[in-house]
Formats: structure tokens, sequence, C-alpha cells
């Protein structure tokens, strides 16, 4: 029996394997708006017979999206549009999806990747002013954010909120917080971010304060019986900076106010990090958040091999595999993995018959009427 394939628990929500499918930018949407491209694009992947779909980081204001196309979900328009994405997902797959709900931070005001991803000044076409935790650049020759004032931090804690009311009207089955990669919740973590000397700057306790009140400012606004979970840098990788203690940390004093789980990265607070790339490279992290703090966790990074996969969830290291770049270039990387290790994978019954000769059941159900 392959471990990959075991159903997991995530509070309320039961997944048919451990394949998450992690959040990825699309940089595509009208003005927080989901259009044709993300029917295409969510559709294909709600195909792929994965346990969980995370869309994309969705941002929770216009200032907050990383750049001028990303999606959102701070207006009716964008709650309709991505009403209209979600509906044709249910007619056709039973695959669970969640949001990653993101407030860039500095990072915001951003071209897209393949135009370069560099930041817009706030007083060219398409750019705007961007806020932080304290008025410091990404890097040198970025524009100085506005530091949130108390009015600030409320303003932002209140359109998570409203988001997350949002995403519980669109029947969404769970809510991923991002506090990593170094957009707003990381840069209140990381001391390379924050410098401020009130109550949320300075000690590992005041630097966790505002996160953790987003987090349950969240919590309460979403279903009980959903789950809501963050997303963790779990080291700057950059002498001095936020690390895995500090994660550790975090992680306990959300599994504390209700965390269902914790989704592990690294990075993206500094263009001064220094990563060592290979395959599995952020895994030991998930591992160690997992033994010290109880809570599931997803691993990610250089995952691509369905083996590689299998044995980070029968070594303990995970209790689920996030893959992005992976899936991006192979859609049914799910079926593929379940061919390799032996297990059966949830399929649409228009494409039963594509199942190739050699593999007995590997669709669950497509032994029913298959001629």
């Amino acid at each position: 029996m392959s471990r990959l394939f075991e159903p997991l628990q995530l509070g309320g929500l039961r997944l048919a394997n451990r394949i998450v499918i992690a959040p990825m930018c699309q940089y595509s949407a009208q003005e927080g708006m989901a259009g044709d491209w993300h029917m295409i694009h969510l559709g294909h992947l709600a195909l792929s017979g994965a346990g969980l779909m995370i869309l994309e980081a969705t941002a929770v204001s216009p200032e907050g999206r990383i750049s001028p196309a990303d999606l959102g979900l701070y207006s009716d328009a964008d709650e309709e549009a991505l009403g209209r994405v979600l509906r044709a997902l249910r007619a056709n797959s039973s695959m669970p999806v969640a949001v990653q709900l993101s407030h860039a931070g500095r990072k915001a005001s951003s071209r897209a990747p393949w135009e370069g991803g560099a930041q817009i000044p706030p007083d060219a076409p398409g750019g705007w002013k961007t806020e932080a935790p304290s008025a410091l650049p990404h890097s040198p020759e970025e524009d100085v954010p506005v530091a949130l004032d108390r009015a600030g931090l409320d303003r932002v804690r209140g359109d998570f909120v409203r988001a997350a009311e949002r995403a519980a009207r669109l029947g969404l089955e769970g809510i991923e917080i991002h506090g990593a990669h170094g957009y707003l919740l990381h840069q209140f973590l990381s001391p390379l971010a924050n410098e401020r000397t009130d109550e949320y700057g300075g000690s590992l306790e005041n630097r966790m304060r505002f996160p953790i009140e987003v987090f349950e400012a969240v919590r309460a606004a979403f279903p009980a019986e959903r789950p809501v979970w963050m997303r963790i840098s779990a080291t700057d990788w950059v002498s001095g900076g936020w690390d895995v203690e500090g994660t550790i940390a975090l992680s306990q004093a959300l599994k504390a106010r209700g965390c269902a789980a914790i989704h592990v990265t690294t990075g993206g607070v500094s263009p001064r990090q220094a990563i060592t790339l290979g395959p599995g490279y952020q895994v030991p992290f998930a591992r160690q958040v997992k033994e010290a703090v109880g809570l599931p966790t997803m691993a990610v990074g250089l995952i691509t091999e369905p083996e590689q996969a299998e044995s980070i969830i029968a070594q303990g290291d995970a209790d689920a595999v996030s893959l992005a770049r992976a899936m991006l270039y192979d859609p049914r990387w799910p079926w593929h993995a379940a061919a390799r290790l032996g297990a059966t994978v949830s399929a649409p019954k228009q494409y039963w018959r594509s199942q190739p000769r050699e593999y007995k059941d590997l669709f669950d159900s497509a032994r029913h009427g298959q001629r």
C-alpha cells in the first residue's frame, strides 16, 4: 500500500491522498478577477487526482497584490468571478479547493515574471505605494514602503477577515494564510524586515504578534469545521534572519489557536539569501516542525519523482507533499505516481479508457463499464 496515496485529515477536511497542488501565481487576473485563463488552468489541475488544490496567492486588498494582475478576493466582482470558476470545478471534480490569502507588503507593485519581475514605481502606470512593518525596501533600488501604523494594522487585519468571509461564502474548503516568501506577514516575523520599536517589533514574541492576530481573526471568520493553516518560510537563508527555531515557536502558538497544519517552505524576504538547491532541499525543515509541534506538515521544494514523494511520507518527514512546478510540467503527475507506486487514483470517467493496459484498476471505478 502506497503511503503517498493514504488519506489525510486536516481538521474537518479529509484528503483522498497526500498530494497537494501548491499555490502558483498566474499573474493573469483583471482587477483581481479570475478569468478564462483560471477556468482552463484550474480546471486542468482539478482533474489531476491530487488530494487538495490550493489556489494561488489571492490578495486581500488591491495594495496587497504582488502584481497588478494578481488574483484578489477583496470585491464583490472578485467574489463573483471566482465563484464562476469554482462552480465549473465542482461540476466536474470532487477535489477539495482551498485558497491562499495573501498580502505582499513591500514586495507588492511588481511586474509579472515574464516582464522581468521588477518593482513598478508608485508614480509609474500600474504602480502603487507599498506598505510594510517598517520603512525598509526589499532591495536598495526599490521604493521605500510606508510603515503601517495602528490604523493600518487594523485595516489589513480587517481585509483578511473580509476575504475569509468571501471564501466561506464561496464554499472553499480551507484557507491557507501566506506567512512566507517575504510577503507582509513574513516581513513582520523577520528581523531583516521588521525594525519596529512598538509591541509588533523587537522580541520574537512581538514579531509574531501580528501574524498570530491575523490567524486568529481569519480562524474566527471562517466556519469552524473547515481548516485554516499557515505557510511559513522556515529560514531566511540569511544570518540574523528568521530561522527554524522561530518557525517552531510560531507553529506551536498557531497550534494552540486551532491551526490545522503548517506548510513549510523557505526564503523570500531578502535578496541576500544564500540557498543551496537540491532535490527535497526544504524537506528537513518540514520534519523538524512536524517532530517539534505535532501538527500535520506539508513539504515543498524540488519534489519531482513519485518514489521521492513516497519516501518523504513513509519516513515521516512530512504528512503531505506540495507540488508546484512539477504539476505545471505534468498536470497528470498523480496519475503517473499512482501507476509507478501501485496505487489507485481518481480520474474523470471521460478519461477512464486512457488507462494503459499494463495497469489494472489504476483509476478508481474505471473497471465499471469499461469495455
